[in-house]
């Protein structure tokens, strides 16, 4: 069955393979509309890198829309000494060609609102890959559309694992902490692929290779461009290969069978200091609170990069 979704990005080298293994997939995956926040880089650099990724696709129907450009109420942080200075950085220094997609005029936030009340109840999936500051605030002008969602997939936080960011937290939820409290704390059906599940997929060499060698035209760009991404957490970590974190989430609605997961409650540390950020994850059932989310705990690695490998290898 095919899920209609909407990808919220902030492109960054991972977001660019998720886009690309939703567009590889049309058997499973529809895509309503691409939006857009300030993350890895500043909006303007997001947007312009979605409208890249959509136009090295060759996917001519697809709208990109921009959002906001800035947490709700801290300064922004950016990832530029992760994905270089334009976020889609490449090992040969050959950037992506320039983008033939257009943007939309209307707002992202607008765009969500809208689409999500125009279709049938529970047949849009959310699928956020960046910080959740255009979900938030969707949430906080149309609260109806949160019971309207068949699902929030997110790729944010973690549980065991340490944070990415701080010793605390993920990227996603550190740069706009208050808008993922505001998030989990919605009441919308909400599926987490965090630190934990994303650190055991590593792009080693030979799955690096594969894409280059399997993934047709478009694979031997991924390749390119996950070889400079490659490189900040292979030095900083000393692992074989940097985790691809938010293709995870694509995947799953791909094959839901590559992952494994438990129901647990999840709140968003928002205190100022050390912790914030950090997803405090009740593994065990500590307290007495209701499961909020769906935590993704593990996932068949060479089965995940095999099924990116094919999908790409078809645009």
């Amino acid at each position: 069955m095919t899920k209609r979704i909407i990808l919220d990005c902030d492109p960054g080298h991972d977001d660019a393979v998720a886009i690309l293994l939703a567009l590889g997939a049309p058997a499973e995956i529809e895509m309503a509309g691409l939006t857009v926040v300030g993350g890895n880089v500043r909006l303007d650099g997001t947007v312009l890198n979605a409208r890249k990724v959509v136009t090295l696709a060759g996917a001519k129907d697809v709208s990109i829309y921009a959002g906001c450009p800035r947490p709700m109420l801290r300064e922004m942080v950016t990832a530029e000494h992760v994905h270089g200075e334009t976020g889609l950085d490449s090992g040969s220094g050959q950037p992506l060609a320039d983008p033939t997609t257009p943007l939309s005029k209307t707002h992202a936030v607008n765009f969500i609102i809208d689409t999500v009340r125009a279709e049938p109840a529970n047949s849009i999936t959310l699928v956020a890959i960046g910080p959740l500051t255009n979900v938030a605030v969707a949430f906080a002008m149309a609260p109806d559309i949160i019971d309207r969602l068949e699902d929030l997939v997110i790729m944010g936080g973690a549980g065991f694992e340490p944070g990415n960011i701080t010793p605390a937290a993920e990227f996603n939820i550190y740069v706009d902490p208050h808008a993922a409290r505001a998030v989990f704390e919605s009441g919308v059906r909400l599926t987490m692929f965090g630190l934990d599940v994303t650190h055991q997929m590593l792009i080693t060499p030979d799955r690096l290779k594969a894409f280059a060698e399997k993934g047709g035209r478009v694979g031997v760009v991924v390749a390119d461009l996950l070889d400079f991404f490659n490189q900040y957490d292979i030095g900083k970590y000393g692992w074989d290969g940097a985790p691809l974190h938010d293709p995870c989430t694509i995947a799953y609605l791909i094959n839901p069978g590559l992952f494994k997961w438990r129901d647990m409650h999840v709140v968003v540390d928002t205190t100022e200091g050390p912790s914030l950020g950090r997803t405090v994850t009740d593994w065990f059932g500590a307290t007495d609170q209701t499961p909020n989310t769906r935590v993704v705990t593990s996932g068949d690695a060479d089965a995940f990069f095999k099924l990116i490998t094919d999908r790409i290898s078809q645009l």
